[in-house]
């Protein structure tokens, strides 16, 4: 049972709001960021986590995922809270589609006193004036090791992961699957289907390749455990803002191939060498192949993933989170020092690049 003195001190820390339009059912990208910013943050702020707001409750600094979908909850507080902090965290597309298409997504970056991009290459797409305000927030995901030495015989193990929908270009990875000479070489497909002529494409590609397997929806914990277990990670995705999947590879020790686009090279790095050009099922295919069967390859796979490791540490983006937070609403002067962001990075691009 807590104390009198317990209550007064959790009443009071700052309240802080997390907007996701995506909700726990979802189970996406977006969801898992807002999820563990909720935990990285609640022993040192309150926190609600909500899917919309409309002026209650009442709370010091709003956190809001999405710039198009969390529209309403951002310009409700704008035009209720004006002068308290409100954090946007820019996802895949925003960056890539809403901002350069949507009003509202582009009234949000105006109100909004904090940006956040999720991959420092993010910066790029944001007018020069945005820069100044933006911070750079990799997210993390905590090391997962295969459950098992590899049994004699066990076949090759590809994974696609993310929910059959345009944007991610899950008939990249089916036509790909059809391609594909190696019999040896299983394709595991994970993820609810949004989008019916996927779903039916999945099905038709299921019969026709025997080493082609859609497995639907899965809990993440599950999700994260087969791609643990497996060799070799696919996203072919056209727009990202910073792939949780990307993450959970190379956090396990997992290779990937990854569409040839700005959030993915902002991820990977731009001398990364498993990148196949967006929507290239015949190369994406010959790549599989190659990592499969060329030992030097996937090697220099592995040793290119290990070395963004340190960029996706739960420490890394925890610091960079309570660093933003502490910065924009700066706590009382008992309260703990933000932790010291370990291996700092660049918050704008050089000047040079900003053009």
């Amino acid at each position: 049972m807590n104390s009198s003195k317990d209550y007064q001190a959790m009443s009071d820390k700052p309240l802080v709001l997390i907007i996701s339009p995506a909700s726990a059912k979802a189970n996406n990208g977006n969801w898992q960021t807002a999820s563990r910013w909720q935990r990285f943050v609640r022993e040192r702020y309150r926190v609600r986590l909500l899917d919309t707001w409309d002026g209650q409750p009442q709370a010091d600094a709003m956190i809001a995922l999405h710039a198009r979908r969390s529209a309403p909850a951002i310009h409700a507080w704008s035009r209720r809270q004006p002068d308290a902090p409100l954090i946007l965290v820019l996802t895949g597309t925003d960056l890539y589609r809403d901002i350069h298409t949507s009003d509202d997504a582009r009234h949000s970056l105006a109100m909004a006193s904090h940006l956040v991009v999720l991959q420092e290459a993010g910066l790029g797409q944001l007018p020069c004036a945005m820069r100044a305000k933006t911070s750079v927030i990799y997210q993390s995901a905590p090391a997962l090791a295969p459950s098992q030495a590899r049994a004699a015989g066990t076949p090759f193990t590809v994974v696609m992961i993310g929910h059959l929908r345009e944007e991610k270009m899950p008939a990249t990875y089916m036509q790909a699957a059809q391609l594909l000479k190696a019999s040896e070489v299983r394709l595991l497909h994970i993820g609810h289907a949004l989008d019916v002529g996927l779903a039916n494409l999945a099905a038709s590609t299921a019969a026709a390749c025997p080493h082609y397997e859609w497995l639907g929806g899965l809990p993440h914990p599950r999700t994260r455990r087969i791609l643990a277990d497996s060799d070799l990670m696919v996203i072919a995705s056209n727009m990202e803002g910073g792939a949780n999947v990307i993450i959970e590879a190379v956090t396990s020790g997992v290779p990937v191939l990854a569409s040839d686009i700005d959030g993915n090279r902002g991820m990977l790095g731009c001398d990364y060498a498993g990148y196949f050009p967006l929507g290239d099922s015949a190369a994406l295919a010959l790549l599989i192949g190659r990592v499969h069967g060329d030992s030097a390859y996937r090697e220099q796979l592995h040793r290119q993933c290990q070395q963004r490791a340190l960029l996706f540490a739960p420490a890394r983006e925890q610091a960079g989170v309570l660093e933003l937070l502490d910065n924009a609403l700066p706590m009382p002067h008992s309260m703990p020092h933000s932790l010291p962001h370990p291996n700092p990075i660049p918050r704008t691009f050089p000047a040079s690049e900003q053009d």
